[in-house]
C-alpha cells in the first residue's frame, strides 16, 4: 500500500485495539485512562456565526438603541432585567434562572484590535488566541494541552470536542484533542475491518512516518475505549432537550459524572448569521441555548459537581448597531461572553454597558480583550501559566 493511500484512510479510520501492533499495545496500556490534568473542568460553547449580543444582552434604557433598531429591538417591557440598563433577550429565562442563583458572569464588550469581520478569520483569532496580524496553526486549548503534558504522553481524550471534526482550538503543537458525537460511534468506527492491511505494511520504508501513524491510531483507539467503557458508568437521570445542543451536553453531563479524565470539553451551537429576519431565528437559538445550559447546570449541581465546572459561551463577533434593510444585522466587532457554572459569583456583571454614543464606524468599541478572558481561565480556573500559552502576558479579570 501506497504510503499517500495509507495517510488518507487513516484520517477517517481507525485500528481495532487487538490488531494493533505489540509494541503500541504495551504502550495504550500503559496509558489507558491517564489522570486528569487537573480538577477543573471548562466547557466552551461557540455561538457560530456571529450572535448579535446588543439583542442577547440589552440596553433597554438608551434611546440609540431603538432608534438604530425600529423592527428588530427587543421591546422594553420584555427584557429580563439585570440591572437598571441591561437585561437578557426574553428567550434567555433559563438563563436567567442560572443568573439569579449567582452562577452567571456577563462579560461585555469583549473584542481584540484591529477586528476582522470575516467568520472564518475572526474565528480562528478566537480559537487561536492570536492577534488580528497573527496566523497561528496551533489552537488555545491545544497549546494548554501542550504544556500540560510536557514530560508526559498524553492521550486525546484529556480535551474533547463532541462533534464529528476536531477545531482548530484543540489543534496543539505536540498533542491534538479528539472529536466525537458520542463514545459508542467512535467505538464502532475503531473496530475498522481496515486495520487488518496494516500488518501488511512493510516497515522499511518511512519507517518513523509508519510507526508515527500506529501511534496515533493506538492513542485513538486507547481513548475510544476508554471513553466508551467510562460513559457506561453513570447515565443522567436530567430530562435534556432533544435538541443537537441539548444532546451533546448531556454526553459531555454522562462523560463528567461518570470520571472521565477530560479537562476541557467544546461544543458548538450555529446558525447566529442573521442577515435577514433575525428575530425569529435569534430567539429560537438562544432559546435552544438557554434550555440545554440550564439542565446541564443543574446536572452538574445534583451530582455534586457544579463548584468544578465551568462553562464558557462566545461567538467570533456581534453585530453592528443599525440594522440592515432586512430586518437583521451585518457583522460587528465586539460582543458579550458568558461564564457559567463554577463558584457563586460576587460580580456577575463585570464591566460597563456598551457605549453607543462613541463608536468605530457604526461598531461597539471593545474595552476587555477576549484573551484576557482566556488567561484568567488558564491561570485560576486550569492552573497553568498563561503566558506560555497566549505567548505573553495579559490581565486578569476579577472573575473568581
Amino acid at each position: 500500500m501506497k504510503r499517500r493511500t495509507f495517510l488518507k484512510k487513516t484520517a477517517f479510520t481507525t485500528a481495532g485495539s487487538l490488531l494493533i501492533p505489540q509494541f503500541l499495545k504495551a504502550y495504550e496500556q500503559k496509558h489507558f485512562g491517564q489522570k486528569p490534568l487537573n480538577d477543573k473542568i471548562l466547557v466552551v460553547i461557540q455561538l457560530s456565526g456571529g450572535n448579535d449580543g446588543l439583542n442577547t444582552v440589552v440596553p433597554f434604557r438608551n434611546d440609540i438603541y431603538y432608534r438604530e433598531r425600529p423592527s428588530i429591538a427587543i421591546n422594553q417591557n420584555n427584557v429580563l432585567r439585570l440591572n437598571d440598563e441591561i437585561g437578557f433577550n426574553p428567550a434567555l429565562e433559563k438563563i436567567k434562572e442560572l443568573y439569579d442563583n449567582g452562577l452567571v458572569s456577563v462579560i461585555n464588550n469583549v473584542g481584540y484590535p484591529n477586528p476582522d469581520r470575516s467568520h472564518f478569520r475572526s474565528m480562528d483569532i478566537w480559537q487561536t488566541g492570536s492577534s488580528s496580524e497573527e496566523y497561528l496553526s496551533s489552537g488555545w486549548i491545544g497549546r494548554y494541552l501542550d504544556a500540560q503534558c510536557i514530560g508526559q504522553s498524553c492521550l486525546p481524550h484529556q480535551a474533547l470536542e463532541i462533534d464529528d471534526t476536531l477545531s482548530l482550538a484543540l489543534k496543539g503543537q505536540q498533542v491534538n484533542g479528539l472529536s466525537l458525537q458520542n463514545p459508542e460511534k467512535l467505538y464502532r468506527q475503531t473496530q475498522s475491518a481496515f486495520v487488518k492491511t496494516l500488518t501488511d505494511i512493510p516497515a522499511a520504508d518511512n519507517h518513523d512516518n509508519v510507526a508515527y501513524l500506529y501511534k496515533t491510531l493506538a492513542e485513538t483507539v486507547s481513548s475510544a475505549e476508554y471513553v466508551h467503557t467510562k460513559a457506561k458508568v453513570n447515565k443522567s437521570r436530567m430530562m435534556y432537550p432533544t435538541t443537537e445542543l441539548g444532546k451533546r451536553l448531556n454526553t459531555i453531563a454522562e462523560l463528567i459524572t461518570s470520571g472521565v479524565s477530560t479537562s476541557v470539553y467544546y461544543v458548538s451551537l450555529s446558525g447566529f448569521d442573521t442577515h435577514i429576519r433575525q428575530n425569529d431565528q435569534q430567539d429560537r437559538l438562544l432559546r435552544q441555548y438557554a434550555e440545554a445550559v440550564n439542565v446541564f447546570v443543574n446536572d452538574m449541581k445534583a451530582n455534586s459537581r457544579l463548584d468544578d465546572v465551568m462553562v464558557l459561551t462566545f461567538s467570533e463577533f456581534g453585530r453592528r448597531v443599525k440594522q440592515n434593510a432586512s430586518s437583521g444585522t451585518d457583522h460587528g466587532t465586539a460582543n458579550n461572553v458568558f461564564l457559567i457554572g463554577g463558584p457563586k459569583r460576587t460580580r456577575p456583571i463585570l464591566n460597563e454597558a456598551p457605549d453607543l454614543t462613541n463608536l468605530d464606524n457604526g461598531d461597539l468599541k471593545y474595552s476587555i480583550d477576549f484573551r484576557e478572558v482566556y488567561a484568567t481561565l488558564l491561570d485560576d480556573w486550569l492552573h497553568t501559566d498563561s503566558t506560555k500559552i497566549l505567548t505573553q502576558k495579559f490581565n486578569k479579570l476579577p472573575l473568581f
